[in-house]
């Protein structure tokens, strides 16, 4: 890792593998071993998965989050029907319409939310006025939310719950996009299963990448039936690894011990850490509660322009209605330091004059 300062809070796709990850990628590099996923490290992974989960599930690796959320949701909306999510979902916003292509042309449908969480009464609106229209409108099949979401919240177990229940009742099922779902996970403090299927998930994109995997992602199925379907989608999609023992070990050894979790828990930390040393400087603003390892703020004028002056590299976020100053997104990671964040406050105080006695 770097012996230098961290001046790169734009994402935590920024971090590298953990050492844990790449001794597993050696690892598995010794000798042949069966292809496409007959090897005994992709058979482990389903073994630990299932007893994470604390039941039977069907895991499928894949290299990227995109090809999770999109191959999970092909599985959930025939072309004809859509697929709910909010208006910032990275399902909507960030995969150049994968979720629309490899379902053949399912439809996202988005609904405003102003911290990323959906509620229920929004899908019960939405899917009357869908239904009304009868074969004029895409016919309601599923939703997709975020954990954490895009505005670095955490549904807790309560909201999860009603939002399925409602879901369910109307007949559609529910994917988690868990690109942060440890992060998520460590907020709440609960078991994966509390989190997920115990809560109405049916399908879970379980991330590793953001969080410590070179690459490796997997699409969790809750029921057992999708698999045989999944795979086939999965192979014709163009992500079935041939060498797939190198996509279960990163996942395997994230696994190991509670890695992950770990993991998770150090980036809530540090992001903890930055908002507790941001906030009270003057004119800067948290948007939303520090639930996981994002943060938005809104920052004084001058201060973002004065902190990529020195060196620091964050993006920049579409304000909400009636929020002063530029709002940023800050990212902390895994393998991020507490003297990275105390150097970002102290950056920020420097910035555009902030604390002039």
């Amino acid at each position: 890792m770097s012996s230098g300062p961290r001046l790169d809070f734009s994402s935590d796709n920024v971090s590298g593998a953990a050492p844990e990850v790449l001794a597993a990628l050696a690892a598995v590099n010794d000798g042949p071993q069966q292809s496409y996923g007959a090897d005994p490290h992709t058979a482990a992974l389903e073994r630990r998965v299932a007893e994470l989960f604390e039941r039977p599930v069907r895991v499928l690796p894949v290299a990227t989050g995109t090809a999770a959320n999109a191959l999970a949701l092909s599985l959930l909306a025939r072309p004809y029907e859509g697929i709910y999510c909010t208006t910032i979902a990275h399902v909507m916003t960030d995969e150049c319409g994968a979720p629309e292509f490899y379902s053949g042309g399912a439809k996202l449908l988005s609904l405003p939310s102003a911290d990323g969480r959906l509620r229920p009464e929004q899908l019960r609106e939405a899917v009357a006025f869908a239904r009304s229209m009868g074969v004029h409108h895409v016919q309601p099949a599923a939703v997709s939310i975020s954990q954490a979401t895009e505005w670095g919240t955490v549904y807790t177990a309560a909201e999860l719950g009603a939002l399925t229940v409602a879901a369910h009742e109307l007949g559609l099922r529910v994917h988690m996009d868990g690109a942060r779902f440890a992060n998520a996970l460590a907020h709440l403090r609960c078991s994966p299963a509390d989190a997920s299927w115990r809560r109405g998930i049916d399908v879970l994109s379980f991330g590793a990448t953001k969080n410590g995997a070179l690459a490796a992602e997997a699409v969790v199925l809750f029921d057992l039936a999708l698999g045989a379907e999944l795979e086939l989608r999965r192979k014709r999609s163009g992500h079935l690894w041939s060498k797939m023992r190198f996509l279960s070990a990163q996942l395997n050894a994230y696994l190991e011990d509670d890695l992950w979790l770990r993991h998770a828990r150090h980036a809530n930390s540090m992001a903890a850490r930055l908002a507790a040393g941001l906030t009270p400087l003057p004119g800067v603003r948290l948007l939303q509660p520090a639930e996981a390892n994002e943060l938005f703020l809104a920052l004084p004028a001058g201060v973002a322009a004065g902190l990529r002056a020195q060196g620091y590299r964050f993006y920049d976020w579409p304000a909400p209605a009636g929020v002063e100053g530029t709002v940023v997104r800050l990212l902390t990671t895994f393998d991020m330091h507490a003297a990275d964040v105390d150097g970002f406050i102290a950056a920020a105080r420097r910035s555009g004059g902030m604390l002039r006695a």
